[in-house]
């Protein structure tokens, strides 16, 4: 494999084919003309390959399919239009009707809608379970189980599942795997080497790193992506424009750089909030207090910026009270960009025509992005005295 380096800001780059621009550019057409009959004929033997329309093979998009396919150990990558269309493709593909998934969880909620809401429609059924024990996968399986689907860890509560004993089970059972990736991302996790199938992404998240680009990214064996590009991606269409693939290539550049600045300034957030009497309990996979903690040194070489805390409140007031206080890290959904962000539960209360959160409203997902922790651990303890 390629040197991280190599692949982050040369791989792909064959800039002799563009003046030898450092930069690659942004080829931003639709279509693509041949100068004969033999070269149009030879470019659909492969349109994975070749360039004939944008909706399927773009050169600028091509760049960074081979970059995402190389940071995940695997043979070739799709770039779709989110992280949820990523998912679906990845999912449809290996599905038809009559076939059953085992899916943790505590999967991406437009995940569980999926598996839960849309494919049971087209005759697919579903098994969500606790995928922290593998006897709970096992259980699970069924003779028309097709697919495994993980999400390690999860983005809320960070649960893990132990990829390699998936991978194996799956592989007996003629099973595929997939895995959502997204937390960790390949600076901290490859799952293709524990044996997991195909690796999707929200490359919204950590790969773009800007908050800038909504994009999903599906990674796996030659055979599996040219599969995938054939039927759904091809059909569905959910691609990513030329300018977007542009913006995440430069958001490369600085991935190892950014991940490795957000994990180290969250491990002292989360030391913080673990210490604080106002808070009962913190959740964060490179904790010792964290349950799977062992599993999470095991399979991953970080864990990136998201943290999750129960804080002591009293009351729905006094929480939103505690909420108000924050400043500097924004109200938001979604991670993975340079600000810090707070999710808080409670907001997922007392929405107008929406069920209540099924998480307690005391539960708080922080985001730690590029900013000093420091100056960030300032603004929680202030945010902190409404409680005395």
């Amino acid at each position: 494999m390629p040197h991280l380096s190599e692949i982050l800001m040369h791989l792909g780059e064959d800039r002799e084919h563009y003046f030898n621009a450092v930069s690659p550019p942004v080829i931003q057409t639709s279509n693509f003309t041949f100068k004969d009959l033999t070269a149009f004929r030879e470019a659909f033997t492969n349109e994975l390959t070749h360039h004939i329309y944008s909706r399927g093979n773009n050169p600028t998009v091509q760049i960074l399919r081979r970059k995402l396919a190389a940071l995940e150990s695997a043979d070739d990558a799709l770039v779709t239009g989110s992280g949820s269309a990523a998912i679906a493709t990845a999912v449809i593909s290996n599905l038809k009707a009559g076939d059953h998934v085992v899916c943790v969880e505590g999967a991406y909620t437009w995940t569980k809608i999926l598996l839960s809401q849309l494919l049971p429609r087209f005759g697919v059924s579903c098994t969500f379970v606790d995928g922290r024990d593998i006897q709970n996968i096992k259980n699970a399986l069924r003779e028309n189980t097709a697919l495994l689907y993980l999400e390690s860890p999860t983005s809320l509560t960070f649960d893990l599942q132990d990829l390699e004993a998936c991978a194996d089970l799956a592989r007996s059972k003629g099973i595929v795997s997939i895995i959502d990736n997204s937390y960790a991302s390949p600076i901290f996790q490859k799952p293709i080497e524990f044996g997991i199938d195909l690796v999707v992404h929200s490359g919204t998240k950590y790969l773009n790193g800007h908050s800038d680009v909504v994009l999903g990214v599906i990674c796996g064996s030659k055979e599996m992506i040219q599969k995938i590009f054939e039927t759904e991606f091809m059909t569905l269409g959910g691609i990513i424009s030329p300018h977007d693939a542009n913006l995440v290539i430069r958001g490369l550049r600085t991935l190892d750089l950014r991940v490795r600045r957000s994990f180290e300034s969250t491990l002292k957030v989360a030391r913080f909030l673990d210490g604080h009497p106002k808070v009962k309990e913190v959740l964060y996979p490179f904790l010792p207090s964290f349950p799977q903690y062992e599993l999470a040194k095991r399979q991953m070489r970080g864990a990136g910026g998201l943290i999750s805390a129960y804080i002591d409140a009293d009351s729905k007031e006094e929480m939103e009270a505690f909420i108000g206080r924050i400043k500097r890290f924004l109200i938001a959904v979604s991670w993975g960009g340079y600000e810090s962000l707070i999710m808080p539960t409670i907001g997922f209360y007392d929405i107008k025509g929406r069920p209540d959160s099924p998480h307690p409203w005391n539960l708080v997902r922080f985001y730690v992005g590029l900013e000093e922790a420091d100056w960030l651990i300032e603004d929680l303890e202030q945010a902190f005295e409404v409680f005395e």
